[in-house]
């Protein structure tokens, strides 16, 4: 484990930090400088590295700033912030159904990240939330995805994490959804669906599989208008993209989902059409004090 970050958080998250290898017996000096194992650990190119050390941006352990020119240090902590792109503002408003000492309740906008990842990092709920709620150590005890709004459990500090986060992996929370799809005479509702799901790395789509189930949905309909319907969702298991795949096994892809039947080349700062994915209510029985907690968001999904 590395040492305290002597830097401070920024946009709400920590330094990033890496650490020089052990010197190699078979070649005692690896690189002649640390500026030249940074680039060969970070920098696609040496220019980006020089600028960084150029304006202090890579410190050691006590906050002082790297040169670059620097013999090279064996087993050695590098702390830095990672430069962060220009992203889009995400539109809507990241809402706070509940706050107490260990928990906060947000009811997230559709294309809003829960967590850092990839192109969207300020645009994300943990890094909103952290720094307009003054809470640093603030994480999501579970996930929606990007195009679902709605409930989303956040813990206050990383000593509640595991507590909130045992309520998802044990089952005990109860999560119903909303959804708009095409509305089919021909199925019968309420009904379950299920599949065997899963979601392999570098692939856009859920997957199922002929085994045996892994993955159970609950859906019954709400209200008809025309050939569309609000349904009532209840998912049974938290396999990825569950909801998603199991309205397009029954042949009613949910409104707006850009990759179910198929995969649309949709720009990723397009937010013209929402995903119709909203995550309703979330009810749970309290995993410190006992006490139940049932949260509902604000929101209603566009029928257009």
């Amino acid at each position: 484990m590395p040492p305290k970050s002597p830097l401070p958080p920024r946009h709400g998250l920590q330094a990033a930090w890496v650490r020089t290898p052990d010197r190699d017996p078979a070649n005692a000096l690896p690189w002649p400088t640390m500026r030249d194992w940074l680039i060969h650990k970070l920098a696609p190119s040496p220019e980006d590295v020089d600028e960084m050390l150029a304006r202090g941006a890579f410190v050691d352990d006590h906050g002082t700033p790297w040169t670059g020119r620097e013999i090279y240090r064996p087993h050695t902590f590098v702390w830095f912030h990672r430069e962060l792109r220009d992203e889009a503002e995400v539109p809507g408003e990241l809402t706070v159904l509940h706050r107490d000492e260990r928990i906060v309740v947000l009811d997230k906008p559709h294309f809003l990240s829960t967590i850092p990842r990839g192109r969207h990092v300020v645009q994300s709920v943990v890094v909103k939330a952290r720094q307009a709620l003054g809470l640093p150590e603030l994480s999501a005890a579970h996930r929606l995805d990007r195009g679902t709004a709605g409930v989303l459990l956040m813990t206050t500090e990383k000593r509640w994490r595991a507590a909130y986060h045992s309520v998802f992996t044990s089952r005990s929370a109860v999560k119903v959804y909303r959804a708009i799809a095409p509305f089919d005479e021909g199925l019968g509702f309420p009904q379950r669906v299920e599949s065997h799901l899963i979601k392999r790395v570098g692939t856009m789509q859920a997957e199922a599989l002929d085994r045996e189930p892994n993955a159970f949905t609950d859906i019954d309909v709400i209200e008809v208008r025309g050939g569309y319907a609000l349904y009532e969702v209840r998912p049974l298991t938290g396999k990825t993209h569950q909801i998603r795949a199991h309205f397009d096994q029954l042949g009613i892809p949910l409104l707006g989902d850009p990759l179910y039947p198929e995969v649309l080349p949709t720009e990723i700062d397009d937010f013209s059409t929402p995903l119709r994915l909203l995550a309703h209510s979330l009810e749970f029985p309290d995993p410190v004090d006992g006490e139940p907690r049932r949260f509902v968001s604000g929101r209603t999904l566009d029928w257009a």
